[in-house]
């Protein structure tokens, strides 16, 4: 289901945010290259993300579950949403 060069891309990251409120918070800033989001995440729970993402006009990459993306982001629990953070913010 997952594009494995997409989570090879987001295990190589040399920066990235993990999280909801962390990948939403880099998004607004324009800080953010490409973004996931995990299938199982309760909807609720990434809107904010999904949001964020549609106003930059960025299409997320969605993952399997909550546990490879974390994996993949090198952390021992779930990831609901993760970035892949730009060197430079983009302008407002």
């Amino acid at each position: 289901m997952t594009d494995e060069g997409a989570l090879t891309r987001l295990r190589a990251a040399p920066a990235r945010a993990v999280g909801t409120n962390q990948t939403a918070k880099a998004i607004a800033r324009g800080a953010v290259m490409e973004v996931f989001v995990a299938a199982d995440a309760d909807r609720r729970v990434v809107e904010p993300v999904l949001r964020a993402a549609a106003d930059r006009g960025l299409i997320p990459t969605e993952v399997e579950s909550m546990a490879v993306l974390g994996r993949a982001c090198g952390i021992a629990v779930g990831a609901a949403a993760a970035a892949i953070l730009a060197g430079e913010p983009a302008p407002p």
